[in-house]
């Protein structure tokens, strides 16, 4: 498997995001279309894990402040949960912050999602909040 990063200057590698979070968000989460594809879009890297040529991951990177980089849309196809594909999507997203000159990174995490997060060196920073009908914890990692 491997991770492209791209922009939505690239439109293949933008619908193939695009194709895996409908997948996971929309179809299997309910999370309304709307709330999934927002203004952010043209503003943020997006980054694609292919297994040969079938998109199977993504994740979306953007700079809210000075040095603090922002992790969203992380998601992975269900065959691929518990094989190390979100791990790959999540090293290959914390490089480009790093790249990009990004010390800290935080995301908003599923609940169910916060012990894998835990295990990649996130620490927990807020209660839980309801987001797209979904409960979610912020999270925050120093890149240095």
């Amino acid at each position: 498997m491997n991770v492209v990063i791209g922009t939505t200057q690239n439109r293949a590698l933008y619908e193939d995001a695009l194709r895996v979070r409908r997948l996971v968000f929309i179809e299997e989460q309910n999370v309304p279309e709307d709330e999934e594809i927002d203004a952010f879009e043209n503003d943020s890297f997006h980054l694609v894990l292919y297994d040969g040529q079938t998109p199977v991951g993504a994740g979306r990177l953007r700079f809210i402040d000075e040095g603090v980089s922002k992790i969203e849309r992380i998601c992975v196809l269900p065959s691929y949960r518990g094989r190390g594909a979100g791990r790959m999507v999540m090293e290959a997203i914390e490089q480009l912050a790093k790249t990009k000159g990004a010390k800290t990174a935080k995301l908003n995490a599923q609940t169910h999602a916060e012990p894998f997060y835990k295990k990649l060196g996130y620490t927990t920073v807020s209660g839980v909040f309801m987001d797209a009908g979904i409960p979610h914890v912020t999270m925050v990692k120093s890149l240095e």
